[in-house]
């Protein structure tokens, strides 16, 4: 079975130590792990940013002052999903460091949760959304080669 298209921008914020992130992230693999976890063609804009964007967006969007690893804002999931991703380096790697991860794996993970924020699932609603979106996302990354994240 094909995978749905992907139309990517993949965009880094102005980060202290970006050629860590951006090592981590190669354009190829950040495409890789968006098109395992798309059921359908898609337009994603990828954004990795500081503490201080990242603390900014989830203040004004969630009404979080603090920054978080991962933000999606999803617009459509029909015919095409469209939607950024945003991602906080320092947050990812601090995560990635106390989960005992590579930083490429974990930037995987959060790269899966967001896609499939975007395509409606939510893990907030109840705990059986949850425990069916973290079984997703299991099943994708080991379908990526990667552990589970959960353990």
């Amino acid at each position: 079975m094909a995978r749905p298209s992907l139309t990517l921008s993949l965009q880094f914020g102005d980060l202290k130590d970006a050629a860590r992130h951006r090592a981590a992230l190669p354009r190829h693999t950040v495409t890789r792990c968006i098109r395992h976890a798309l059921d359908a063609d898609a337009e994603i804009t990828v954004r990795i940013v500081d503490a201080e964007e990242g603390q900014a967006l989830n203040r004004d969007y969630r009404q979080k002052d603090y920054a978080t690893n991962v933000l999606t804002f999803d617009y459509a999931t029909e015919p095409v999903v469209m939607a950024d991703l945003v991602l906080c380096a320092p947050v990812v790697a601090r995560e990635a460091k106390e989960q005992k991860k590579t930083l490429a794996a974990h930037y995987a993970h959060l790269l899966v949760h967001g896609t499939l924020h975007a395509q409606g699932w939510d893990h907030e609603t109840s705990e059986a959304d949850a425990e069916e979106m973290e079984a997703r996302e299991i099943e994708i990354l080991a379908g990526l080669g990667l552990k589970n994240p959960y353990r």
